[in-house]
């Protein structure tokens, strides 16, 4: 009893300290409570509840997995409906975050049938709310495998994004019904992003502004800050750029009042890409640097990048090519740092256009170069005192001279001029023939050859040839063979043994075990195993489904143990949004340069 006093007391404190933040110091206590132990099994339900949502805060998803199954097993052994309920829902989110997706979707059906079951009206409406987000998720995971504009994903996206739709729209039509207006607010941010993927911009906007009014009715500053991106986010696709940019510019002021410096970054990106579009390029330079200044004092190097990028691109459009050709080197430093490849290609392009563009010759690799003994940094961290200096001696060189073709074309002009005025019989004859002292070898000298490369191969041959007799092993007398049958018989028998002793171990390894949890004890502890099994034995069997998905969990142990892949290339930019709004701005911009290119003039010359 003493026991069961400490576990509860370790486990009150340690509930304590994860309302109040601390997770890690709550996580603390929970696993003491449990090595202290009870033989309270709802105490010990709710530990693993509790210890399980702990791990999934602070991102140890396995661990997390593993207590809400522990939750899941030990309420299904008390024939706990409601628990069961809660378990499986939680089980689906953990799987969910875990990208087993159709694992979490069987999880979170079993936590919608029995809260139907149970009349649980907001049970029912989180498992409604769960499942519209695993299919959200299962959807952007297979579209971030191509890249495709929102609107424009294949079949296997849209069915997963209208069944998210679905059960957010099920959820918001309960929320309503049970007038619970903060999750209200959640559903339509939901349903807003949802139809922003699958191209539906006029819905995302009217569900994104009903979010907005809700965020605004508890003075929820962060959900009014991502309202208010999303809106910006949705205009920028209809071509209202002036929306959009008031939408980013509430954005900034939240992000400023909120004080987050990551947002505030990406509020600026946003604002600068929007200007460009506007064709306010002043503009667009002054929140880029603004942006530039948040990466660097943030260290984001990714988006520093982006935004020298930005800033170069902005500086061409006013015609200041200098300034546009010193961000275009830095972000092509960069790219080199980070291994950005692509970003590597573009800055490169960049910098030859700007070369041409300031009668630079391409064919230098670095026209432009700084000043680094008595140069300062500008308060950007970018260089200001380039010395732009062509080298004069590259542009005296012919690139055609500088082909092999020409070379050898020459080397031939120059020899012929230099055994003009010799006798060719003072010549040696060897040298004369010998193709070491021609380019190209004439047709006379097809047999000579051809001779040769015959008699190479002979010897070539003949070589091999020993080297694989020395490697040859000779077979011994009757004794000899009849001591090798031996040994080889003893090793196969041995080999085969150990093979089987490692089968059965794996076979030891892979049995059931009897339900097992962690902090479960004193002197009932067999007892209550006993019964709990009894109880289990006599409890009406689960649907079938449910099985599977137990089964899907343990087969996907396998899947845990496979290697990875590479890590792929993109990184994340901390002061870039989520959306990639960098490679949608791209596109955009190219499908309007396109439609305003002009067909070139012919210019008279006086």
């Amino acid at each position: 009893m003493v026991d069961s006093v400490t576990c509860l007391e370790l486990a009150l404190e340690g509930e304590r300290l994860c309302k109040a933040g601390d997770c890690r110091a709550g996580v603390a206590f929970f696993e003491a409570a449990i090595q202290s132990g009870t033989d309270d099994l709802r105490t010990l339900s709710a530990i693993y509840s509790q210890l399980g949502n702990a791990y999934f805060f602070l991102g140890d998803y396995i661990k997390a997995m593993q207590y809400h199954k522990h939750d899941l097993t030990l309420a299904r052994t008390m024939g706990d409906r409601l628990g069961e309920a809660k378990a499986s829902g939680n089980l689906g989110n953990t799987l969910k975050v875990m990208g087993r997706f159709d694992e979490a979707a069987v999880c979170c059906k079993r936590h919608l049938d029995i809260s139907k079951e149970l009349g649980d009206k907001i049970g029912e409406g989180r498992a409604l709310y769960n499942l519209g987000n695993v299919y959200h998720a299962k959807g952007k995971h297979i579209g971030r495998l191509g890249q495709q504009d929102p609107g424009e994903f294949p079949e296997e996206v849209r069915l997963c994004l209208q069944t998210a739709i679905g059960y957010y729209e099920q959820n918001l039509s309960l929320m309503r019904e049970l007038q619970d207006r903060a999750a209200q607010g959640r559903a339509c941010g939901n349903l807003g992003n949802t139809h922003y993927l699958l191209g539906n911009f006029s819905q995302a906007i009217c569900y994104h502004q009903e979010r907005l009014t809700i965020a605004k009715e508890f003075g929820d500053k962060p959900a009014e800050r991502r309202a208010h991106s999303n809106l910006g986010n949705a205009h920028i696709f209809l071509g209202e750029f002036e929306v959009a940019a008031s939408h980013y510019q509430r954005t900034l002021q939240l992000a400023q009042e909120i004080g987050d410096r990551a947002v505030e970054a990406q509020a600026c990106y946003s604002l600068g890409n929007t200007f460009t579009l506007l064709r306010d390029y002043r503009a667009a330079i002054e929140y880029h640097l603004k942006h530039l200044r948040i990466a660097q004092e943030l260290l984001d190097k990714v988006g520093e990048g982006r935004a020298c990028w930005s800033l170069g691109n902005a500086h061409t459009a006013l015609g200041d090519h200098y300034t546009a050709l010193k961000y275009a080197e830095r972000h092509l430093e960069i790219s080199k740092e980070i291994g950005d490849q692509v970003g590597q290609t573009t800055a490169q392009m960049n910098l030859n256009d700007l070369k041409q563009a300031i009668n630079c010759p391409t064919s230098t690799l670095s026209t432009i170069c700084l000043s680094n003994e008595s140069g300062t940094d500008d308060k950007n961290g970018i260089r200001t005192d380039h010395v732009f200096s062509k080298r004069v001696s590259m542009e005296c060189m012919d690139l055609i001279k500088m082909t092999p073709d020409a070379k050898t074309s020459q080397a031939r002009r120059k020899k012929q001029q230099g055994t003009e005025n010799v006798d060719p019989s003072l010549l040696p004859h060897e040298a004369t023939r010998s193709p070491l002292n021609e380019s190209t070898v004439n047709e006379d000298d097809e047999g000579s050859c051809a001779a040769e490369d015959d008699s190479f191969f002979e010897h070539l041959s003949r070589f091999q040839s020993k080297r694989m007799d020395d490697q040859r092993c000779e077979l011994g007398g009757t004794k000899g063979q009849n001591w090798y049958s031996c040994e080889n018989n003893k090793e196969k028998e041995e080999f085969l043994d150990f093979i089987e002793g490692m089968q059965n171990r794996r076979m030891e390894e892979q049995r059931a075990d009897p339900p097992s949890f962690p902090g479960l004890n004193g002197p009932r502890k067999t007892a209550i195993l006993r019964r709990l099994n009894d109880h289990n034995s006599q409890v009406q069997s689960p649907d079938d489904k449910f099985f599977e998905m137990l089964a899907r969990c343990q087969s996907a142990r396998l899947e845990d143990q496979r290697s990875d892949m590479p890590p792929s290339s993109h990184q994340r930019a901390l002061t870039v949004p989520d959306e990639d709004f960098f490679s949608l701005i791209m596109r955009l911009q190219s499908r309007r340069l396109e439609d305003q290119r002009a067909s070139p003039t012919t210019l008279k010359r006086n």
